[in-house]
């Protein structure tokens, strides 16, 4: 089966979360100028793109990103359709998730938006801590999301956030599902290891079942 790739590339403008670090890029060594070879100076956040949230990110003695175990990110999943009216994604859209899914992938109408321009919007769809709470009652151990936070949190305290990662729940954020149809695929997710970090760009890949 051809694998479809979900991640958000790395570029100069693309889309960041408010006050998060911008993604920049500088030549360092360019044949054109002569040099052996080309490389390039990087700087970006550790949130940057498609990214892994541990629970380093929000609790003080959480996993980092380096810990984190990769069974837990590579393996059966489940791309769950979100109706592209819904904003607030609850119990009520989650519903039809198979029992025995333990990564969820959410597509909502962010997907289709970023299929048209790569940008930030503020009004992205997005889960609720009742959403949150009945996918870990369901047993899911991997959320994901085509938006770039898996919540919506007007007044600052993440909720949803501190529920998932506080059940030791990583979220995979910043997802590009346009081309990924709802349905059972095979996850490929492996995040940067960044020592002690509190998040980690990724690279994910999905495979259909």
């Amino acid at each position: 089966m051809t694998p479809i790739d979900v991640s958000l590339p790395l570029f100069v403008g693309m889309p960041a979360f408010p006050d998060d670090p911008p993604f920049a890029t500088e030549p360092v060594r360019r044949l054109a100028r002569g040099d052996a070879y080309n490389l390039s100076r990087l700087s970006f956040g550790s949130h940057a793109g498609t990214h892994v949230d541990p629970p380093r990110h929000f609790l003080p003695d959480g996993a980092s990103v380096d810990r984190l175990d990769l069974e837990t990110l590579n393996g059966p999943c489940r791309v769950v359709g979100v109706d592209r009216a819904v904003r607030a994604i609850g119990p009520a859209e989650l519903t039809g998730i198979p029992a025995g899914t333990t990564r969820v992938l959410l597509r909502t109408a962010n997907s289709d938006r970023w299929a048209e321009r790569l940008a930030y919007f503020p009004d992205y769809a997005a889960l609720t801590v009742d959403g949150a709470k009945h996918l870990i009652a369901s047993g899911v151990r991997l959320v994901g999301i085509d938006a770039l936070s898996v919540e919506s949190d007007a007044g600052g305290t993440f909720p949803v956030h501190r529920e998932l990662l506080g059940r030791g729940i990583p979220i995979l954020e910043g997802l590009l599902l346009s081309a990924a149809p709802p349905g059972p695929y095979d996850l490929h997710c492996l995040p940067l290891a960044l020592r002690d970090g509190d998040g980690g760009p990724a690279r994910a890949v999905l495979t259909p079942r």
